[in-house]
């Protein structure tokens, strides 16, 4: 429990009404999307930058863990609560604080919602173009804490290239302001590249700078079914090496078609459909249809066996619908969903698919495979049953085969979801230990009692 003397610090920093320590908060900030739980101390609620300032200087005082937490919608236990620790949550701060439409940039409150980002954006003619599939629920800081992405990174980045800049507070006190709210800037060091993605190890951010574009005006989606995973792959290497880069270029293995035609979605595809691309385009209305054109000739080639245009909208937002729903429904699949998202250079990404279906195949795991193959980001569910204990060693076996893989490919752990405490233990293989010591140098810097976040990101 929270030591008497820390909660009546905290009581008095925030006020009694944002300090909670009830069994049933405590309980429903015990976890993230990950199986695991581990009981807080107490839930603090700030609602400005001057709380989390004053929160800090308790934590450090009294020698208390801190844990940011957004939506918990993290499937790496990035928000997951750590012994001993206080869960602060940003969802009381809320607000964009800024929009400024001619110079395409938002200040928001890190509690806001992704998705109404995009709203407020949209209805000046602006988009935000990151796009995790949680942004209905997601929120900004989290989304800042993992560098979340989405569909539309094959063409558009992840969230640091829409950060121009952040307030937030160090683990060691400090206050800082990094970046600018210009669109180019290269004073001192690039602070707000570190902090993004640094999974609140190093500071709690308050508030950031959006950079917003200007929103397409039209766009067309494509759905084409292959034969097998392999004429999938391949049509996805043609894409990327041509001309036009789609806006999005989705992937989805057998295994994923049959999870969301069992939830009631995709229900009319042609008989032996082993893999399906999902692929948009984006841009002038005049400018789309030479952009479908050359998309359809990359995407023509072995095993197609449909190659169909959305309609109008309400097909583009069912097709969407059930991609995003993806995630969820192969949950049904088995008890226990393993949820990487390794990626590899786009042009090995035929060599990762079949090396996964290997290892189902040799480990008797059902293995789900689906995600943002544009980049090469592959979302790989290991299905198992925590009760079998030899499914939980095949399943161990085979992270360690996949992330072996995947490096030996050129590619990299997580492309989007973090690292966190579920894969901490693994970045050895990717990180010579000379960087890694000086991550964690900077991390001393930045965090000297090692309050923020512990137990994530960097290996023991």
């Amino acid at each position: 429990m929270l030591p008497t003397a820390a909660l009546a610090d905290f009581n008095a920093a925030l006020s009694a009404e944002r300090v909670f320590t009830d069994a049933a908060t405590l309980a429903l900030y015990s976890h993230d999307e990950t199986p695991r739980s581990c009981l807080p101390d107490a839930v603090l609620f700030p609602a400005s930058h001057e709380h989390v300032v004053a929160l800090m200087r308790v934590a450090l005082a009294r020698h208390i863990p801190l844990v940011a937490r957004g939506a918990g919608s993290g499937n790496v236990g990035g928000a997951l609560p750590a012994p001993g620790s206080a869960v602060v949550s940003f969802e009381c701060m809320d607000a964009i604080l800024e929009f400024n439409p001619a110079d395409r940039y938002m200040v928001v409150q890190p509690g806001v919602v992704t998705a109404d980002i995009e709203l407020a954006a949209r209805a000046h003619g602006l988009f935000y173009p990151p796009d995790p599939g949680s942004s209905p629920y997601c929120q900004i800081g989290g989304n800042l804490a993992m560098n979340a992405a989405g569909p539309r990174a094959v063409k558009y980045g992840v969230t640091r290239d829409y950060v121009l800049g952040l307030r937030a507070v160090a683990g060691s006190g400090a206050e800082l302001r990094t970046g600018c709210r210009t669109t180019k800037g290269v004073t001192g060091y690039d602070l707000t590249r570190l902090l993004v993605g640094s999974e609140g190890t190093l500071g709690l951010i308050t508030e950031a700078t959006l950079k917003l574009l200007p929103a397409p005006e039209a766009r067309a989606t494509l759905r084409v079914c292959y034969a097998t995973n392999l004429d999938a792959c391949k049509a996805v290497a043609r894409v990327m090496n041509q001309a036009v880069v789609p806006c999005a270029l989705e992937f989805m293995d057998q295994r994923s078609l049959g999870a969301i035609q069992a939830a009631g979605a995709a229900a009319d595809l042609p008989a032996g459909t082993e893999a399906l691309l999902m692929v948009e385009a984006d841009g002038a209305a005049t400018d789309l249809p030479r952009q479908i054109s050359a998309l359809k000739a990359a995407l023509h080639g072995d095993g197609v066996l449909e190659l169909a245009e959305a309609g109008n909208a309400a097909d583009v937002a069912q097709l969407w619908q059930a991609r995003r729903s993806l995630s969820h429904a192969v949950k049904r699949i088995a008890p226990l969903k393993i949820n990487e998202d390794v990626v590899v250079p786009v042009s090995r990404l035929a060599e990762l698919v079949g090396h996964i279906d290997q290892l189902g195949e040799r480990l008797a795991l059902p293995i789900v495979s689906f995600g943002h193959a544009g980049n090469g980001n592959l979302h790989v569910n290991i299905m198992v049953n925590p009760a079998d204990p030899q499914q939980m060693r095949n399943a161990r076996q085979a992270l360690q085969q996949l992330f072996a893989k995947v490096l030996e490919l050129g590619g990299t752990l997580s492309g989007e979801h973090g690292i966190g405490s579920e894969k901490r233990d693994y970045v050895s293989m990717e990180i010579d230990a000379g960087s890694l010591e000086m991550m964690r140098l900077i991390k001393a810097q930045f965090d000297p009692q090692g309050l923020l976040n512990p137990g994530k990101l960097l290996p023991q």
